[in-house]
Formats: structure tokens, C-alpha cells, sequence
């Protein structure tokens, strides 16, 4: 399984928020054997977050979209994520009602806002927080308040099943550019992906699907290196 991850927010562009929320939510995929194969941050704009969203359901089988969610000026993801997908947003009973029923806006005019769902969304509610959330089709929509975040994403974890994988590592007392053709030859010769990460030493990680082959490929590559002990490297 691929997905994709899409943030919402002028303030992340402008450097004024960290963006966790990809980060932890490429964590809680890589833990379910999902492979993320995009993120990306786009601003408070509907033609953007559409035009995102748009290229990346048609590509992966899931996108998780995170941000711009309420009834506020800028709030501008569900009308985003509507049409991308070709559909309109429109009163979505259910969240209007929890929304009332939960304590909402203090303004009803503000529930009436939030409660503004594309066409046939399945409702996500927001347990630590207020503004809904809302799947639709392979698209997730999430607050950007991580708090809530992360607690809507425990409700629809289970959707993201992808194959466990294993990784290895080997640290390497090298120039990384001596390394090229020996992390070829074990990407050729095992079936493993390989990371390259340079710093005072160079950490080689392998990840593949088989345990085995993954203890094998890190053997041959020890045995052509020059491996930093474990000691050294704490």
C-alpha cells in the first residue's frame, strides 16, 4: 500500500508552525508496512489543495489530507477536497447534529459552517477537539491541531495495511562516495532497499521484506567495509 500526505496551511509555508504532523503520521504508516510516496504542504487555497489531492488519488491507493479545517475565513480543505474529487459541499447531517450535540461553536452559525461536508463524506468526529473530519472515497481529511490529529487518525488507522518490513544497519567508516558501488552491487544481489545517510561516519540502512535476506545482505556488506563498532557509534 502507497500513500500520500498532503498539509494544509499558509503558516507552515511561512515557517511559523513545524510541520509534525507529517512526520508522526509517516511514522504510524511505516509501523502499519504503509510506504509514503509524497508530502507535501500546500497553502490556503482551494485551486492548490484540489489540484494536489486531485493527482494524488488518481496515484495512490490512499491520501491523508491535514489542516484547514472550521468554519474560519482560511478553513477553506473540505471545499478543496470536494473538488478534487468533483463534489459539491453541502450540510452533512450527522455532523451537524453531533457538532449540537457535543457542545460545538458557541456561534450555531460556526456549526452550520464546519458541519459543511463534500457530497456522500462518511463523517470523522473530533474527540479532542471541534471541527469534524470526513473521509471521502480513499481521501482522509484531519485537523491540523496535532492533538486532534492524532486522535481522528487512531479512529481510521486500521485502513492503512500495508507489508512489515525489517531494517537493518551498518555504520561505515568511509567517504560515502567510495560507497556507490558496493551499495549497487547489495540493492542488485538482495532484495532490500538502500539508504545512504553521511555524517561523521556513514549509516547504511537495508529494508526488505524478508528478515533473513535483510541479516544476509548486511552481512556481505560488513564484510566489504570498514564497520564502525556498536561502541563507537553511541
Amino acid at each position: 500500500m502507497q500513500a500520500a500526505i498532503v498539509t494544509v496551511g499558509d503558516e507552515i509555508l511561512a515557517g511559523s508552525t513545524v510541520n509534525t504532523n507529517a512526520s508522526w503520521i509517516c511514522e504510524q504508516l511505516h509501523d502499519n508496512g504503509v510506504q509514503v510516496a509524497r508530502i507535501t504542504t500546500v497553502p490556503d487555497r482551494i485551486a492548490d489543495i484540489a489540484r494536489v489531492v486531485n493527482e494524488y488519488q488518481a496515484a495512490y491507493d490512499a491520501v491523508i489530507v491535514t489542516g484547514g479545517l472550521g468554519p474560519t475565513h482560511d478553513d477553506v480543505t473540505m471545499e478543496g477536497v470536494g473538488a478534487a474529487v468533483g463534489r459539491s459541499i453541502e450540510p452533512h447531517t450527522d455532523a451537524l447534529a453531533w457538532l449540537e450535540k457535543s457542545g460545538g461553536y458557541k456561534a450555531s452559525k460556526r456549526n452550520e459552517q464546519a458541519a459543511q461536508l463534500p457530497a456522500g463524506a462518511q463523517l470523522l468526529k473530533n474527540e479532542v477537539g471541534v471541527a469534524p473530519g470526513a473521509i471521502v472515497d480513499r481521501i482522509y481529511v484531519l485537523p491540523g491541531v496535532p492533538t486532534e490529529m492524532k486522535a481522528m487518525f487512531e479512529q481510521i488507522s486500521d485502513a492503512f495495511v500495508g507489508t512489515e518490513t525489517v531494517t537493518e544497519t551498518v555504520t561505515i567508516d568511509e567517504p560515502e562516495s567510495t560507497l556507490v558501488d558496493r551499495l549497487n552491487d547489495v540493492q542488485s544481489k538482495f532484495d532490500v532497499s538502500v539508504g545512504s545517510y553521511p555524517g561523521h561516519y556513514v549509516r547504511v540502512k537495508l529494508t526488505g521484506e524478508d528478515p533473513a535476506v535483510v541479516r544476509d545482505a548486511k552481512a556481505w556488506l560488513e564484510a566489504q567495509s570498514n564497520v564502525v563498532p556498536d561502541e563507537q557509534t553511541e
